[in-house]
Protein backbone atom coordinates (compact mmCIF):
# COMPACT_ATOMS: atom_id res chain seq x y z
CA UNK A 1 0.00 0.00 0.00
CA UNK A 2 1.21 3.40 -0.78
CA UNK A 3 2.24 5.15 2.69
CA UNK A 4 -0.51 7.62 3.65
CA UNK A 5 0.44 10.91 5.73
CA UNK A 6 -2.30 12.14 7.58
CA UNK A 7 -2.40 15.25 9.62
CA UNK A 8 -2.82 14.63 12.88
CA UNK A 9 -3.61 17.51 14.65
CA UNK A 10 -4.77 19.90 11.89
CA UNK A 11 -6.98 17.88 9.53
CA UNK A 12 -9.77 20.28 9.59
CA UNK A 13 -8.24 21.87 6.85
CA UNK A 14 -8.55 19.02 4.38
CA UNK A 15 -12.11 20.64 3.08
CA UNK A 16 -12.27 24.30 3.40
CA UNK A 17 -13.28 24.20 0.10
CA UNK A 18 -14.69 20.49 0.81
CA UNK A 19 -17.78 21.21 -1.56
CA UNK A 20 -16.02 21.66 -4.73
CA UNK A 21 -12.94 19.50 -4.33
CA UNK A 22 -10.91 17.94 -1.77
CA UNK A 23 -7.79 19.62 -0.71
CA UNK A 24 -4.23 18.11 -0.92
CA UNK A 25 -2.76 16.36 2.10
CA UNK A 26 0.24 17.81 3.92
CA UNK A 27 2.64 15.89 5.10
CA UNK A 28 4.28 18.29 7.79
CA UNK A 29 3.28 17.51 10.92
CA UNK A 30 1.79 14.31 10.52
CA UNK A 31 2.01 10.37 11.09
CA UNK A 32 2.08 7.76 8.69
CA UNK A 33 -1.10 6.02 8.30
CA UNK A 34 -0.39 2.34 6.98
CA UNK A 35 -1.93 -0.54 8.49
CA UNK A 36 -5.18 -1.13 9.86
CA UNK A 37 -4.76 -0.53 13.34
CA UNK A 38 -3.69 3.21 12.32
CA UNK A 39 -6.74 3.50 10.48
CA UNK A 40 -8.44 2.63 13.39
CA UNK A 41 -7.16 5.07 15.98
CA UNK A 42 -7.87 7.78 13.04
CA UNK A 43 -11.50 7.17 13.74
CA UNK A 44 -11.59 8.01 17.47
CA UNK A 45 -11.10 11.70 17.48
CA UNK A 46 -11.77 13.64 20.88
CA UNK A 47 -11.40 16.93 19.71
CA UNK A 48 -14.41 17.09 17.24
CA UNK A 49 -16.64 20.05 17.81
CA UNK A 50 -19.31 21.39 16.07
CA UNK A 51 -20.06 25.93 16.05
CA UNK A 52 -23.65 26.49 16.03
CA UNK A 53 -23.31 30.08 15.96
CA UNK A 54 -25.49 30.61 12.09
CA UNK A 55 -28.86 29.06 13.41
CA UNK A 56 -28.73 28.72 17.28
CA UNK A 57 -31.05 31.74 17.80
CA UNK A 58 -33.85 30.39 15.41
CA UNK A 59 -35.20 28.74 18.34
CA UNK A 60 -37.84 29.11 21.28
CA UNK A 61 -34.91 27.91 23.83
CA UNK A 62 -32.19 30.72 23.28
CA UNK A 63 -32.01 34.47 24.36
CA UNK A 64 -29.77 37.18 23.79
CA UNK A 65 -28.66 39.76 26.46
CA UNK A 66 -30.13 42.82 25.00
CA UNK A 67 -26.85 45.03 25.03
CA UNK A 68 -25.56 42.38 22.08
CA UNK A 69 -28.62 43.22 19.85
CA UNK A 70 -29.54 46.73 20.84
CA UNK A 71 -27.31 49.07 18.71
CA UNK A 72 -25.40 46.27 17.00
CA UNK A 73 -24.60 46.21 13.60
CA UNK A 74 -26.57 43.40 12.11
CA UNK A 75 -24.87 40.05 12.08
CA UNK A 76 -26.24 36.77 11.74
CA UNK A 77 -27.02 36.05 15.59
CA UNK A 78 -29.28 39.31 15.57
CA UNK A 79 -30.59 38.99 12.57
CA UNK A 80 -32.07 35.09 13.25
CA UNK A 81 -32.59 36.58 17.12
CA UNK A 82 -35.06 39.49 15.63
CA UNK A 83 -36.52 36.87 12.61
CA UNK A 84 -35.54 39.30 10.02
CA UNK A 85 -36.59 37.69 7.28
CA UNK A 86 -35.64 40.92 4.92
CA UNK A 87 -32.00 41.17 5.97
CA UNK A 88 -29.20 39.81 3.26
CA UNK A 89 -27.77 37.13 5.28
CA UNK A 90 -26.12 35.34 1.84
CA UNK A 91 -23.65 38.62 1.71
CA UNK A 92 -23.07 38.26 5.38
CA UNK A 93 -22.26 34.67 5.56
CA UNK A 94 -19.26 34.78 3.63
CA UNK A 95 -18.00 31.84 5.61
CA UNK A 96 -18.81 29.05 8.02
CA UNK A 97 -17.07 27.45 10.24
CA UNK A 98 -19.83 24.43 10.66
CA UNK A 99 -19.69 24.07 7.21
CA UNK A 100 -16.26 23.65 7.18
CA UNK A 101 -15.56 21.58 10.58
CA UNK A 102 -18.53 19.11 9.19
CA UNK A 103 -17.04 18.32 5.79
CA UNK A 104 -13.20 18.29 7.42
CA UNK A 105 -15.13 15.06 9.41
CA UNK A 106 -16.80 13.66 6.44
CA UNK A 107 -13.51 14.10 4.51
CA UNK A 108 -11.67 12.16 7.22
CA UNK A 109 -14.16 9.32 7.71
CA UNK A 110 -13.85 9.20 3.63
CA UNK A 111 -9.78 8.94 4.00
CA UNK A 112 -10.32 5.56 6.55
CA UNK A 113 -13.41 3.90 4.37
CA UNK A 114 -11.81 4.27 0.90
CA UNK A 115 -8.13 3.30 1.99
CA UNK A 116 -8.51 0.69 5.03
CA UNK A 117 -8.91 -2.37 2.64
CA UNK A 118 -5.25 -1.70 1.43
CA UNK A 119 -3.68 -1.22 4.23
CA UNK A 120 -1.62 -4.38 6.56
CA UNK A 121 -3.13 -6.33 9.50
CA UNK A 122 -6.22 -7.67 10.72
CA UNK A 123 -9.61 -8.07 8.17
CA UNK A 124 -11.80 -7.96 11.06
CA UNK A 125 -9.87 -4.51 12.36
CA UNK A 126 -10.33 -2.99 8.47
CA UNK A 127 -13.94 -3.39 9.03
CA UNK A 128 -14.74 -2.26 12.16
CA UNK A 129 -12.38 0.72 11.02
CA UNK A 130 -15.00 1.55 7.87
CA UNK A 131 -18.11 0.42 9.79
CA UNK A 132 -17.40 2.97 12.81
CA UNK A 133 -16.37 5.84 9.68
CA UNK A 134 -19.22 5.21 7.37
CA UNK A 135 -21.49 5.83 10.67
CA UNK A 136 -20.04 9.12 11.55
CA UNK A 137 -19.84 9.96 7.98
CA UNK A 138 -23.58 9.67 7.88
CA UNK A 139 -23.98 11.67 10.91
CA UNK A 140 -22.12 14.57 9.66
CA UNK A 141 -24.20 14.42 6.50
CA UNK A 142 -27.14 13.89 8.54
CA UNK A 143 -26.25 17.67 10.50
CA UNK A 144 -25.90 19.27 7.00
CA UNK A 145 -28.48 18.13 5.20
CA UNK A 146 -30.85 19.64 8.29
CA UNK A 147 -29.39 22.78 8.59
CA UNK A 148 -28.60 24.06 4.70
CA UNK A 149 -31.70 22.26 3.49
CA UNK A 150 -35.79 21.80 4.66
CA UNK A 151 -36.68 18.91 6.85
CA UNK A 152 -37.48 15.73 5.37
CA UNK A 153 -41.31 16.20 3.61
CA UNK A 154 -42.12 12.49 2.49
CA UNK A 155 -44.65 14.75 -0.48
CA UNK A 156 -41.37 17.25 -1.19
CA UNK A 157 -38.32 15.21 -0.04
CA UNK A 158 -37.72 13.93 -3.89
CA UNK A 159 -37.33 17.50 -5.05
CA UNK A 160 -35.96 19.52 -2.06
CA UNK A 161 -32.87 20.15 -2.75
CA UNK A 162 -30.32 18.89 -0.40
CA UNK A 163 -26.87 19.36 -0.14
CA UNK A 164 -23.51 17.83 -1.26
CA UNK A 165 -22.83 13.93 -0.53
CA UNK A 166 -19.48 13.23 -0.31
CA UNK A 167 -19.44 9.10 -0.60
CA UNK A 168 -15.33 8.45 -0.92
CA UNK A 169 -11.59 10.32 -0.69
CA UNK A 170 -11.18 11.41 -4.00
CA UNK A 171 -8.91 14.46 -4.84
CA UNK A 172 -10.54 15.58 -7.95
CA UNK A 173 -14.49 14.90 -6.90
CA UNK A 174 -16.64 17.75 -8.25
CA UNK A 175 -19.97 16.89 -6.42
CA UNK A 176 -23.50 17.97 -7.44
CA UNK A 177 -26.37 18.49 -5.11
CA UNK A 178 -28.66 16.46 -4.19
CA UNK A 179 -32.27 15.86 -3.29
CA UNK A 180 -33.24 15.83 0.16
CA UNK A 181 -34.26 12.21 -0.39
CA UNK A 182 -30.96 11.39 -1.75
CA UNK A 183 -29.25 12.47 1.26
CA UNK A 184 -31.54 10.47 3.95
CA UNK A 185 -31.38 7.09 1.47
CA UNK A 186 -27.00 7.66 1.85
CA UNK A 187 -26.92 8.21 5.04
CA UNK A 188 -29.46 5.23 5.89
CA UNK A 189 -27.38 3.34 3.72
CA UNK A 190 -24.11 3.37 5.43
CA UNK A 191 -25.82 3.41 8.71
CA UNK A 192 -27.50 -0.01 7.71
CA UNK A 193 -24.07 -1.22 6.25
CA UNK A 194 -21.78 -0.38 9.15
CA UNK A 195 -24.42 -1.82 12.26
CA UNK A 196 -23.10 -5.69 11.52
CA UNK A 197 -19.62 -4.77 12.21
CA UNK A 198 -20.02 -2.37 14.93
CA UNK A 199 -19.35 -3.51 18.75
CA UNK A 200 -21.14 -3.59 21.61
CA UNK A 201 -18.45 -1.67 23.73
CA UNK A 202 -15.97 0.53 21.37
CA UNK A 203 -12.26 1.46 23.20
CA UNK A 204 -13.63 4.89 24.06
CA UNK A 205 -16.63 7.11 23.61
CA UNK A 206 -14.46 8.57 20.79
CA UNK A 207 -15.75 5.57 18.54
CA UNK A 208 -19.43 5.05 17.49
CA UNK A 209 -21.12 1.93 19.68
CA UNK A 210 -23.72 -0.21 18.09
CA UNK A 211 -26.18 1.68 20.94
CA UNK A 212 -25.44 4.83 19.41
CA UNK A 213 -25.85 3.15 15.53
CA UNK A 214 -29.26 1.71 16.06
CA UNK A 215 -30.42 5.03 18.00
CA UNK A 216 -28.93 7.35 14.98
CA UNK A 217 -31.08 4.89 12.65
CA UNK A 218 -33.92 5.63 15.20
CA UNK A 219 -33.56 9.35 14.67
CA UNK A 220 -33.46 9.10 10.72
CA UNK A 221 -36.61 6.97 10.49
CA UNK A 222 -38.33 9.62 13.12
CA UNK A 223 -37.40 12.49 10.95
CA UNK A 224 -38.55 10.42 7.91
CA UNK A 225 -42.13 10.01 9.92
CA UNK A 226 -41.12 6.37 9.46
CA UNK A 227 -42.69 5.33 13.05
CA UNK A 228 -42.51 1.33 13.44
CA UNK A 229 -39.08 1.63 11.84
CA UNK A 230 -38.37 4.20 14.38
CA UNK A 231 -39.62 2.05 17.50
CA UNK A 232 -37.84 -0.78 16.41
CA UNK A 233 -34.32 0.94 15.71
CA UNK A 234 -35.21 2.89 19.10
CA UNK A 235 -35.67 -0.32 21.06
CA UNK A 236 -32.71 -1.96 19.49
CA UNK A 237 -30.63 0.43 21.05
CA UNK A 238 -31.84 0.64 24.39
CA UNK A 239 -31.62 -2.65 24.72
CA UNK A 240 -27.93 -1.88 24.42
CA UNK A 241 -28.03 0.93 27.31
CA UNK A 242 -30.96 2.25 28.37
CA UNK A 243 -29.28 3.99 31.68
CA UNK A 244 -30.44 7.07 32.68
CA UNK A 245 -28.59 9.53 35.05
CA UNK A 246 -30.40 9.63 38.60
CA UNK A 247 -29.96 13.96 38.93
CA UNK A 248 -32.70 13.49 41.94
CA UNK A 249 -29.83 11.47 43.69
CA UNK A 250 -27.44 13.71 42.30
CA UNK A 251 -29.13 16.92 43.53
CA UNK A 252 -28.43 15.23 46.83
CA UNK A 253 -24.65 14.40 46.27
CA UNK A 254 -24.06 18.51 45.91
CA UNK A 255 -24.18 18.05 42.51
CA UNK A 256 -21.32 19.25 39.34
CA UNK A 257 -19.46 20.83 41.96
CA UNK A 258 -18.87 18.25 44.51
CA UNK A 259 -19.22 15.26 41.98
CA UNK A 260 -18.27 15.81 38.71
CA UNK A 261 -19.36 13.39 36.17
CA UNK A 262 -17.57 14.05 32.80
CA UNK A 263 -18.48 12.40 29.47
CA UNK A 264 -16.52 9.55 29.48
CA UNK A 265 -18.30 8.97 33.03
CA UNK A 266 -21.41 9.79 32.17
CA UNK A 267 -23.50 6.62 31.28
CA UNK A 268 -26.13 8.26 28.88
CA UNK A 269 -23.56 9.95 26.57
CA UNK A 270 -23.73 7.62 23.25
CA UNK A 271 -21.34 9.76 21.10
CA UNK A 272 -19.50 12.56 22.41
CA UNK A 273 -19.07 16.15 20.53
CA UNK A 274 -18.91 19.33 21.63
CA UNK A 275 -20.13 22.58 20.66
CA UNK A 276 -16.99 24.13 19.02
CA UNK A 277 -16.04 27.98 20.04
CA UNK A 278 -18.18 27.12 23.49
CA UNK A 279 -16.04 25.09 24.99
CA UNK A 280 -19.32 23.05 25.53
CA UNK A 281 -21.12 25.60 27.86
CA UNK A 282 -17.69 27.33 29.24
CA UNK A 283 -19.28 31.22 27.85
CA UNK A 284 -21.91 31.72 29.71
CA UNK A 285 -23.63 34.53 27.57
CA UNK A 286 -23.86 32.30 24.84
CA UNK A 287 -25.86 29.80 26.25
CA UNK A 288 -28.34 32.03 27.53
CA UNK A 289 -32.17 30.06 27.54
CA UNK A 290 -35.74 31.90 27.06
CA UNK A 291 -37.89 33.12 29.56
CA UNK A 292 -40.28 30.66 27.72
CA UNK A 293 -37.75 27.16 28.27
CA UNK A 294 -37.41 28.54 31.66
CA UNK A 295 -40.98 28.71 32.71
CA UNK A 296 -41.20 25.31 31.11
CA UNK A 297 -38.47 24.24 33.58
CA UNK A 298 -40.19 25.16 36.71
CA UNK A 299 -38.76 25.35 40.41
CA UNK A 300 -38.27 21.71 40.94
CA UNK A 301 -36.32 19.91 37.95
CA UNK A 302 -33.06 18.90 38.64
CA UNK A 303 -32.16 19.91 35.08
CA UNK A 304 -32.74 23.86 35.36
CA UNK A 305 -31.98 23.96 39.43
CA UNK A 306 -28.23 21.99 39.14
CA UNK A 307 -26.92 23.82 35.88
CA UNK A 308 -28.56 27.64 35.77
CA UNK A 309 -28.54 30.46 37.34
CA UNK A 310 -29.68 34.18 36.94
CA UNK A 311 -28.12 36.40 39.39
CA UNK A 312 -25.27 37.33 37.32
CA UNK A 313 -25.70 40.61 35.27
CA UNK A 314 -22.27 40.18 33.14
CA UNK A 315 -24.15 37.53 31.14
CA UNK A 316 -28.06 38.66 31.09
CA UNK A 317 -30.87 41.17 32.17
CA UNK A 318 -31.62 40.63 35.69
CA UNK A 319 -35.36 40.63 35.49
CA UNK A 320 -35.73 39.57 31.98
CA UNK A 321 -36.39 35.96 33.31
CA UNK A 322 -33.83 34.24 31.40
CA UNK A 323 -31.31 32.15 33.12
CA UNK A 324 -27.76 30.74 31.89
CA UNK A 325 -25.98 27.55 31.87
CA UNK A 326 -23.14 28.11 34.26
CA UNK A 327 -21.64 24.62 34.73
CA UNK A 328 -18.69 23.59 31.87
CA UNK A 329 -18.28 20.05 30.21
CA UNK A 330 -15.25 19.46 32.81
CA UNK A 331 -17.94 19.50 35.63
CA UNK A 332 -21.01 17.48 33.96
CA UNK A 333 -21.70 16.45 30.52
CA UNK A 334 -25.36 17.49 30.26
CA UNK A 335 -26.02 19.74 26.51
CA UNK A 336 -24.36 18.10 23.60
CA UNK A 337 -25.09 17.94 19.86
CA UNK A 338 -24.02 13.96 20.26
CA UNK A 339 -26.70 11.91 20.99
CA UNK A 340 -28.07 10.48 24.66
CA UNK A 341 -30.10 7.48 25.96
CA UNK A 342 -32.33 10.15 27.33
CA UNK A 343 -32.85 11.15 23.36
CA UNK A 344 -34.02 7.62 22.67
CA UNK A 345 -35.74 7.00 25.31
CA UNK A 346 -38.14 10.47 23.79
CA UNK A 347 -37.84 8.76 20.23
CA UNK A 348 -39.55 6.07 21.54
CA UNK A 349 -42.08 7.76 23.47
CA UNK A 350 -42.79 9.98 20.49
CA UNK A 351 -43.25 6.90 18.41
CA UNK A 352 -46.08 5.79 21.21
CA UNK A 353 -47.82 8.36 20.78
CA UNK A 354 -47.90 8.87 17.34
CA UNK A 355 -49.38 5.35 17.55
CA UNK A 356 -52.01 6.30 19.85
CA UNK A 357 -50.56 4.08 22.77
CA UNK A 358 -50.55 7.67 24.93
CA UNK A 359 -50.02 5.67 28.39
CA UNK A 360 -47.39 4.00 27.13
CA UNK A 361 -45.74 7.09 25.82
CA UNK A 362 -46.32 9.08 29.43
CA UNK A 363 -45.28 5.52 31.84
CA UNK A 364 -41.57 6.30 29.37
CA UNK A 365 -42.00 9.91 30.69
CA UNK A 366 -42.29 9.84 33.88
CA UNK A 367 -39.53 7.08 34.16
CA UNK A 368 -37.39 9.90 33.18
CA UNK A 369 -39.00 12.58 34.78
CA UNK A 370 -38.13 10.38 38.01
CA UNK A 371 -34.82 11.20 37.95
CA UNK A 372 -35.01 14.75 36.71
CA UNK A 373 -37.60 16.29 39.12
CA UNK A 374 -36.86 16.39 42.99
CA UNK A 375 -40.45 17.33 44.79
CA UNK A 376 -43.96 18.28 43.69
CA UNK A 377 -45.48 16.51 40.75
CA UNK A 378 -43.40 13.76 39.28
CA UNK A 379 -45.86 11.57 37.30
CA UNK A 380 -47.57 13.36 34.22
CA UNK A 381 -51.25 12.17 33.53
CA UNK A 382 -52.18 10.39 30.97
CA UNK A 383 -53.62 12.70 27.90
CA UNK A 384 -56.87 11.93 25.93
CA UNK A 385 -55.42 12.80 22.52
CA UNK A 386 -52.36 12.07 20.86
CA UNK A 387 -51.56 16.10 20.43
CA UNK A 388 -51.27 16.53 23.87
CA UNK A 389 -49.22 12.99 24.64
CA UNK A 390 -47.15 15.06 21.69
CA UNK A 391 -46.70 17.79 23.16
CA UNK A 392 -45.63 16.38 26.52
CA UNK A 393 -43.03 14.36 24.42
CA UNK A 394 -41.82 17.44 22.75
CA UNK A 395 -41.65 19.58 25.93
CA UNK A 396 -39.55 16.92 27.51
CA UNK A 397 -37.33 17.32 24.76
CA UNK A 398 -36.72 20.59 24.72
CA UNK A 399 -35.64 20.31 28.71
CA UNK A 400 -33.66 17.17 28.18
CA UNK A 401 -31.56 17.63 25.04
CA UNK A 402 -30.23 21.08 25.31
CA UNK A 403 -28.56 23.75 22.91
CA UNK A 404 -26.64 22.46 20.11
CA UNK A 405 -28.93 21.56 16.99
CA UNK A 406 -32.11 19.43 18.88
CA UNK A 407 -34.58 22.35 19.03
CA UNK A 408 -33.63 24.05 16.08
CA UNK A 409 -34.03 20.18 14.02
CA UNK A 410 -37.23 19.44 15.80
CA UNK A 411 -39.12 22.96 15.37
CA UNK A 412 -38.15 22.45 11.72
CA UNK A 413 -39.39 18.75 11.11
CA UNK A 414 -42.77 19.29 13.51
CA UNK A 415 -43.11 22.56 11.43
CA UNK A 416 -43.95 20.31 8.06
CA UNK A 417 -46.80 18.84 10.39
CA UNK A 418 -49.75 21.43 10.81
CA UNK A 419 -50.65 19.81 14.16
CA UNK A 420 -47.28 20.39 15.60
CA UNK A 421 -46.52 23.32 13.80
CA UNK A 422 -45.45 26.25 16.20
CA UNK A 423 -45.34 30.02 15.21
CA UNK A 424 -42.88 31.63 17.49
CA UNK A 425 -43.17 35.09 19.03
CA UNK A 426 -40.46 36.82 20.45
CA UNK A 427 -40.93 40.32 22.88
CA UNK A 428 -38.19 41.83 23.00
CA UNK A 429 -36.52 43.49 24.56
CA UNK A 430 -37.92 43.12 28.08
CA UNK A 431 -35.90 45.21 30.33
CA UNK A 432 -34.08 48.21 28.54
CA UNK A 433 -37.19 50.41 28.59
CA UNK A 434 -35.97 53.60 26.43
CA UNK A 435 -35.94 50.96 23.14
CA UNK A 436 -39.34 50.35 21.97
CA UNK A 437 -40.83 46.66 22.58
CA UNK A 438 -42.04 45.00 19.72
CA UNK A 439 -43.33 41.48 19.12
CA UNK A 440 -40.80 39.52 16.09
CA UNK A 441 -42.73 36.76 14.58
CA UNK A 442 -41.37 33.34 13.17
CA UNK A 443 -43.32 31.28 11.23
CA UNK A 444 -43.39 27.89 10.52
CA UNK A 445 -42.64 28.27 6.57
CA UNK A 446 -40.06 31.01 6.77
CA UNK A 447 -37.06 30.38 4.75
CA UNK A 448 -34.77 31.44 8.11
CA UNK A 449 -34.83 27.66 8.81
CA UNK A 450 -32.55 26.84 6.07
CA UNK A 451 -29.21 28.24 6.32
CA UNK A 452 -27.34 29.50 2.66
CA UNK A 453 -24.25 27.72 2.24
CA UNK A 454 -21.37 30.20 2.63
CA UNK A 455 -20.55 32.46 -0.26
CA UNK A 456 -17.13 31.01 -0.44
CA UNK A 457 -18.09 27.30 -1.53
CA UNK A 458 -20.80 29.09 -4.03
CA UNK A 459 -18.02 30.72 -5.56
CA UNK A 460 -16.44 27.59 -5.95
CA UNK A 461 -18.63 24.90 -6.91
CA UNK A 462 -21.25 26.68 -9.59
CA UNK A 463 -23.29 23.32 -9.44
CA UNK A 464 -24.17 24.67 -5.50
CA UNK A 465 -26.95 25.99 -5.52
CA UNK A 466 -29.16 27.93 -2.45
CA UNK A 467 -32.35 25.89 -1.08
CA UNK A 468 -34.19 29.36 -0.68
CA UNK A 469 -35.15 31.91 -2.76
CA UNK A 470 -32.57 34.55 -1.86
CA UNK A 471 -30.08 36.08 -4.61
CA UNK A 472 -26.33 35.49 -4.74
CA UNK A 473 -24.47 38.46 -4.66
CA UNK A 474 -22.31 37.70 -7.68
Amino acid sequence: MKRLNILLLSFAILSLTACEKYTDIIPKGSFVVETANDFYELVSFPNRGYPINNFQYLSDDQWMKESNVIGITPNINTINFLFNETADRVSLMSSSSFYNQAYAYINRWNTIISLVDNSKGDDNVKALAKAEAKVLRAYDHFLVVNIYAKAYDPATAATDGGICLMDKFDLEAQPQKSTVKEAYDFILKDIDEAIPYLQEKPLDIYHPSLAFAYAFKAKIHLFKREIAEAKQAAERSLALNNQIFDLVSYTAQGGPNSVPVIAPNNPEVLSYMYMTGYNEMNFAYQNVISPELRNLFGSNDARYNLFFTSTNASFLDIGSNTAYHNIPYTRFFYATVGMKTTEVHLMLAECLARENNFSGAVDILNKLRAKRITSGTVNLTVPATRKETMELVINERRKELLFGMNRFFDLKRLNNEPEYAKTITRVFPIVNKTVPQQTYTLKPGSRLYIIPFPLNVLRKNPSLTLNTDERIPF
